[in-house]
Formats: C-alpha cells, sequence, structure tokens
C-alpha cells in the first residue's frame, strides 16, 4: 500500500551511459529529495559509473551521499558562507570542493583555511550568486587549492555568455571551467574554444532524462459509493453528484499536489492556469492520480499520506488492491517505495 517508483532499469541506466559519454567530465548532481530516487540510490549510481566527482546542494547533504557509500570528491554547490557552521566543518576536507562566489568569502578562507580547495563562482545572467566580471581580476586564490571557474547559467544554456565569462576568469588565473544547463554542441565548442578543462554539472537531464523508463504508480486502499448530498472528508463537503470515493496512497508527506507556482508567458498557459483556478473554486481540482484514462478530482486537499479522488457514475473503474498510474514531479515526489524492473 505504497506509492511506488517503477524504473525499467536497462533503459534508464543506457541512458545515464550514453550522457556520460556525450559529456566528457560529467559531474553527476545528487541534491535534494534525489530526483524522487533518493539520494543514496544516486550516490550509488555515481559510484556504479566511476565517476570522480558528485555534486551535492548542500554541505548537510554529503553526510548522506557518504552514508550510501560514495568515497570520491564531493562538490557543494551552495556558496560557502561564514555562518553555515555544517559547511566549515567540511572545509579542509581534503575531499571536499568549496564554492565560493564573494570575494570577501574568499579573502576569509584564504587567512583561515588555506589548504581547502574551492572553484570561484562567475555572476551570469541567473543573476543568483557569483563574483561579477569587474571583480574577476581581484580574485586571489592564494595558497587555497584552487579547482577552477564554475557558472550557474539559465535553463536555455548560453554558450557566448559562457565563453565570454569563462575566458576571462581563465586570462586571470587560469583553472578548469564548471558549467551546466549547456547542449551537447555548445559544450563541446566551450571545450575546443576554451583549452582547458571543462566540467558538466548534470542533474535533471541525468536523472529524468528518459522518462519513458520511469513510471509513479499509487495503490487504491478504500473505494466507497456514495449519493449527492453524502458528507465526507475532514471538511465534510458535499458530493456533488451520485459516484465513488476513492482513497489512494500519496500525500502531502509524498509531495503530492505540491508544485512551485508556474510562470504563464503564453495566452494559453494564462487559459490553463485561469481554468484550473475555476476548478479549484469549485471544489474540483484535479489531481494527478488517473482512473480509466483521466485524472480524477481531488474529493478535498490531499492528507498526509492519502488522497480521497470522486469518480462519477455507476462505476469506480478500481477496486482495493488495484494500482493507478500517477502523473508525480519527480523534484517534489518522494515515493516510498522503489521497484526495479
Amino acid at each position: 500500500m505504497t506509492l511506488k517508483l517503477n524504473i525499467d532499469t536497462r533503459s534508464w541506466r543506457n541512458h545515464i551511459k550514453e550522457l556520460h559519454e556525450e559529456f566528457p567530465g560529467l559531474v553527476p548532481v545528487a541534491k535534494g529529495n534525489g530526483y524522487g530516487f533518493g539520494l543514496d540510490v544516486l550516490a550509488r549510481e555515481a559510484a556504479r559509473l566511476k565517476d570522480d566527482c558528485l555534486a551535492v546542494g548542500t554541505a548537510h547533504e554529503v553526510a548522506k551521499v557518504r552514508d550510501a557509500g560514495w568515497s570520491r570528491d564531493v562538490i557543494v554547490l551552495n556558496p560557502w558562507r561564514p555562518f553555515d557552521e555544517t559547511a566549515t566543518v567540511l572545509i579542509d576536507d581534503p575531499q571536499i570542493i568549496t564554492v565560493v562566489s564573494r570575494l570577501e568569502d574568499l579573502d576569509e578562507l584564504r587567512k583561515k583555511h588555506p589548504r581547502a580547495r574551492v572553484v570561484a563562482e562567475l555572476m551570469t545572467s541567473m543573476r543568483r550568486h557569483g563574483i561579477t566580471p569587474e571583480e574577476i581580476e581581484s580574485v586571489d586564490a592564494g595558497s587555497l587549492g584552487f579547482e577552477g571557474w564554475t557558472m550557474h547559467l539559465p535553463l536555455k544554456g548560453q554558450l557566448a555568455e559562457a565563453k565570454q565569462l569563462a575566458s576571462a576568469a581563465i586570462a586571470h588565473h587560469r583553472g578548469a571551467v564548471w558549467v551546466s544547463h549547456l547542449d551537447i554542441g555548445d559544450y563541446r565548442r566551450l571545450r575546443t574554444q576554451l583549452g582547458v578543462q571543462t566540467r558538466m554539472r548534470m542533474g535533471t537531464r541525468l536523472w529524468l532524462g528518459a522518462p519513458q523508463a520511469l513510471s509513479t504508480t499509487a495503490t487504491v486502499l478504500d473505494v466507497h459509493r456514495i449519493t449527492r448530498g453524502t458528507r465526507y472528508g475532514y471538511h465534510q463537503a458535499s458530493a456533488p453528484r451520485d459516484g465513488w470515493l476513492v482513497v489512494v496512497s500519496g500525500g502531502t508527506s509524498h509531495g503530492i499536489a505540491l508544485s512551485a507556482p508556474p510562470s504563464a508567458r503564453s495566452l494559453r498557459q494564462r487559459g490553463v492556469s485561469l481554468a484550473q483556478g475555476v476548478l479549484d473554486a469549485v471544489g474540483f481540482s484535479r489531481s494527478p492520480f488517473s482512473i480509466g484514462g483521466r485524472k480524477r478530482p481531488f474529493a478535498e486537499p490531499p492528507h498526509m499520506h492519502a488522497s480521497m479522488l470522486f469518480v462519477g457514475g455507476s462505476e469506480p473503474g478500481v477496486k482495493v488492491g488495484d494500482e493507478i498510474p500517477v502523473t508525480a514531479r519527480q523534484t517534489t515526489t518522494t515515493c516510498d517505495e522503489i521497484t526495479w524492473n
């Protein structure tokens, strides 16, 4: 009675292997919920492929991948800050690479942790973290183990931006260039044009780039016949018509129905958002659970470990114990079980 992630093992691993072959210097990223697989699974997969470096999001995730058996280099992607005690404890670990995105932080590390391994992050058009182009000439790594420069590019990789920033950086201090979100053609051009080692950080495209190899299913836990006006659930809503309450595994603790607000840029996207808002207002929020080939509405907001769905008609289309498809957003979903097929 679980929310289950089903993996076509051969297809999934073939996809991962192909990307490693296409992107020399690939560095797998294992962060957050492990892209729905869990950090332990991704650490073991990276070790199986004999990768030399694994990227994590925060210093707190280092222990998790090491507990799973990862014993090689780890780069912590969140830039170091003096008040981050967990990250500071790890700085002098010879297998930890620390990202530095401010000149003042670089100065402090140079003085207090002179043997730390660091990469300097450059400010890109993402405008999240980074040393600005004007500050590059002020970067002084001193005796630090300088591992190069890193850039976090927008989702649609910008080759011209990457080349311009990297060229200015390596002209000041030669070192490897770590990038993200470039397609294979742009990555190859960058490698050729810069003439230094390049490392491609990859998470979503690596682990979730073969959707045909992944599916999520929920178990039907109960099915109840209800008539129009019947009250149910925490909020005692009334059934809008005759139908069925179908209780399935998967709730807020799994990340069900949790998502970041989308940016509706096109007229169609705005229309979809408006339509969904109308459905929410009348109590028919569409769920990610499908029965009979259709996504069924939540009967009420999902519970901690289960969700109640409303199915209209004379037959529910499912019985207790059935497994039904779930359209899950892997980066916000944590399944109870993984099956390797």
